[in-house]
């Protein structure tokens, strides 16, 4: 997406450790900001922020529930999503940093769900958009399969205020408190609905699933990404992974990357990725640096597929079980030449309890014909 440009920031304190990368295209910039802590202070990552004037899409932050409320008071009034994420395994002692996407140039209008600001929609002169942060169930005190059904459909309701529909959602992040005690029934329920909204005849969205708790104590707080293209000039392709089967044979129903194609530029949407083989089954059960080895083969591989690379990431979420493992994924950066990747970490339980590590990421580059 380096249309007008692109520009990487990355500053140091003894707190937190910041980034940011900046895009330009059609007199709009996007700045994805990402901040992870390094000192002893747990509330220096929300001091000045939003340190700019741009509008903030959607924001995450990744650490101990009961830091939440502190952290809204630091960062004063918060008129955007928020998603906030204490991952399974976490003792919620701690707060290992933030990631957040702003705009500028162009008006960000929010969408309300029961008072609470769930969205930010916007558009260009290519599409309308609409992101979705901090959705959660109507009924906090339903069983979690009815609390997943209300999540679909309320993420549904959210995006008919920005005249869309679910069939224009091209990402999904779905978090569940105790993951691995009900994927499979919550796999159950999001195939039922993606049947009943005819995804599976349409597109189905690249995603995220992960362990993680919430301050709402709900067992499943999502968001999304949907876009409705302005003009036959742009178009959206769920791209395949090089290295892996579809998730869909395994009954898990994501794509494994989705693009966005525009005049004069791309984005790839990358769905969070673990060490899973080509017929499907986990690989490097306990080895945390196999399975970062592996992971990265295969992001690179869906990378080079639609000529990109690493250099072209403009945000990137890494997923550990345990968090002392995290400094295994920039050994890995260093040893393979991948330069100041934006990633922000972040402590959660994978899909699977054999997996130790899954990372998410979009990139974006200048169009090319494919």
């Amino acid at each position: 997406m380096r249309e007008d440009g692109e520009k990487t920031v990355t500053v140091k304190h003894k707190d937190m450790a910041k980034f940011s990368r900046q895009i330009n295209y059609g007199g709009i910039t996007e700045s994805c900001l990402g901040v992870q802590r390094v000192g002893d202070d747990p509330m220096a990552i929300f001091h000045g922020f939003p340190e700019v004037s741009d509008d903030v899409v959607a924001q995450w932050v990744f650490g101990g529930c009961q830091f939440h409320d502190s952290a809204r008071k630091v960062m004063g009034q918060v008129h955007w999503p928020m998603m906030w994420l204490q991952g399974d395994p976490c003792n919620g002692k701690h707060l290992a940093g933030l990631q957040a996407v702003l705009l500028k140039g162009t008006p960000v209008r929010r969408l309300e769900l029961d008072g609470r600001v769930v969205g930010s929609a916007w558009s260009d002169a290519d599409a309308d958009y609409c992101c979705l942060a901090g959705v959660l169930p109507g009924d906090l005190s339903a069983s979690r399969e009815a609390q997943t059904r209300q999540v679909f459909e309320r993420i549904e309701a959210v995006l008919k205020q920005a005249d869309m529909g679910f069939l224009d959602v091209v990402r999904t992040w779905l978090y569940l408190d105790h993951l691995l005690d009900w994927y499979g029934e919550f796999n159950v329920i999001r195939n039922r609905f993606f049947e009943e909204r005819g995804v599976f005849a349409s597109r189905v969205p690249a995603s995220t699933g992960i362990g993680a708790r919430n301050p709402d104590g709900a067992a499943i707080m999502a968001g999304a990404f949907a876009m409705r293209p302005r003009h036959k000039g742009v178009s959206i392709t769920v791209v395949p992974s090089p290295l892996q089967c579809s998730a869909l044979e395994y009954r898990s129903s994501f794509s494994r990357a989705v693009e966005l194609a525009f005049p004069g530029r791309r984005q790839l949407l990358i769905s969070g990725t673990a060490s899973i083989a080509p017929g499907g089954e986990s690989m490097h059960q306990g080895d945390t640096v196999a399975q970062i080895a592996l992971t990265m083969k295969v992001v690179g591989a869906i990378l080079e597929s639609r000529g990109m690379a690493w250099k072209d990431t403009t945000r990137a979420i890494g997923y550990f079980q345990n968090m002392q493992d995290a400094p295994l994924l920039a050994d890995y950066c260093r040893a393979n030449g991948i330069l100041d990747l934006p990633v922000v970490n972040a402590h959660a339980t994978v899909c699977r309890d054999d997996l130790l590590f899954e990372i998410e990421l979009d990139a974006a580059i200048q169009a090319l014909s494919f």
